[in-house]
């Protein structure tokens, strides 16, 4: 199918959209604060995807890994669009502890509702951290903050998550 959309076929591109429209929407998901603020990062994110599917190369990784990049890449460029990064430093930040029976009484879709309530680059750092592994190392390259910024975003996420999950105040 890959082939096909090389070559310009607007019935593989199509059948290529949909196959992956589950699973980019997920990771867009992640970023957005919202489904029509996915929908838009997805949008750009197919554009790019089948601009330059010439360049994808399968012997160096998959599809689905070349598009997750893209997609991620897509909605830090949004969030950059929205939100000034600000450039605390801190070299230790406190991590506050979540206790995972909270988590556990938690469904997915209400944890994923309040990661979007935190602020723009709080939010960015969280999830490219805690759910798509990325180090502060990389997050700080991707973001052009310092590794202690993208530090001092989780343990704010950690933070304000902690307070969200418990109803309480720190």
């Amino acid at each position: 199918m890959v082939a096909e959309c090389r070559e310009g076929k607007r019935k593989a591109q199509e059948q290529l959209y949909r196959q992956l429209y589950g699973f980019a929407m997920a990771i867009a998901m992640r970023y957005a604060t919202d489904e029509q603020e996915a929908g838009d990062i997805l949008g750009h994110a197919f554009v790019k995807m089948f601009r330059s599917i010439q360049s994808f190369d399968e012997t160096k990784g998959n599809f689905h890994g070349w598009l997750k990049k893209i997609i991620i890449n897509e909605a830090l460029d949004i969030i950059k669009q929205r939100s000034r990064f600000t450039r605390l430093e801190m070299d230790m930040a406190e991590e506050p502890a979540i206790n995972n029976s909270i988590i556990e009484q938690s469904d997915a879709a209400a944890i994923l509702q309040l990661v979007r309530q935190l602020p723009p680059a709080t939010h960015a750092v969280f999830v490219l951290y805690a759910i798509d592994g990325y180090t502060h190392k990389e997050i700080a390259q991707q973001l052009n903050i310092s590794e202690g910024t993208s530090k001092w975003h989780l343990s704010e996420a950690r933070k304000l998550l902690k307070q969200k999950l418990t109803g309480t105040s720190i």
